[in-house]
């Protein structure tokens, strides 16, 4: 991914902030023709580094359905990419209240590039469903017990492919309308704050807590 200086991530934790924010990935890896792309939840393994630490070097899990042709590409050691995407939102340039503006798009998008390795034992396969339901069924959703559904998960678990992922190297992109001036940025998170479609108001939140620069003024 290329990223201009002025949008990368002087902190480090902010990507890895994304990466547990906004889960829900694209997996990439080489296919036949084109590359495979498979949208799919993503977990830290467990005793992953703190969220205080960089990316590189922990372990990521996911899983996918078997009848997915993407499942048997992928072996041990494969290349692949995982990609996350944050909050975005298209900027209008009457925020800008001057002439020669242009329109553009403020987005936030993390890129980890790192070592597939399929999950071949069931039982693994099994600890890696439930992990991902237990993670984000507390991040996400009402505290349900999945005891009683453990059954259910042993007859459907033939079907699904886990697959763990070495992050060896991770960027991010933070275009947060870095090359405007305070005033302008604090314009543009107000609309974005008052816009109700979409995730306007995560992406004000970003541009007001993102470190870089003054943005601690806002």
């Amino acid at each position: 991914m290329y990223v201009p200086r002025i949008y990368k991530a002087s902190d480090r934790t902010w990507l890895r902030r994304v990466v547990a924010q906004y889960p829900f990935a694209a997996l990439i890896s080489n296919g036949p023709k084109a590359p495979y792309a498979t949208h799919l939840p993503v977990i830290c393994a467990p005793c992953a580094p703190s969220e205080s630490e960089d990316l590189e070097g922990s372990t990521l899990f996911g899983h996918m359905n078997r009848a997915n042709p993407h499942w048997d590409s992928l072996v041990d050691g494969a290349d692949a990419q995982l990609i996350f995407t944050g909050p975005h939102g298209y900027v209008t340039p009457s925020v800008y209240q001057r002439d020669s503006v242009a329109p553009t798009w403020n987005y936030v998008s993390v890129h980890l590039r790192g070592k597939l390795q399929p999950v071949a034992d069931f039982e693994e396969t099994l600890k890696v469903v439930q992990l991902t339901v237990s993670t984000y069924e507390q991040k996400f959703g009402s505290g349900w017990e999945m005891d009683s559904s453990l059954d259910h998960y042993r007859r459907i678990g033939p079907a699904v492919g886990a697959f763990s992922f070495e992050v060896e190297s991770a960027d991010g992109m933070f275009k947060l309308s870095q090359e405007q001036n305070l005033e302008t940025r604090r314009r543009v998170a107000d609309h974005f704050s008052a816009n109700h479609a979409g995730r306007g108001k995560e992406l004000a939140s970003f541009m007001r807590e993102y470190s870089h620069g003054d943005y601690n003024n806002f």
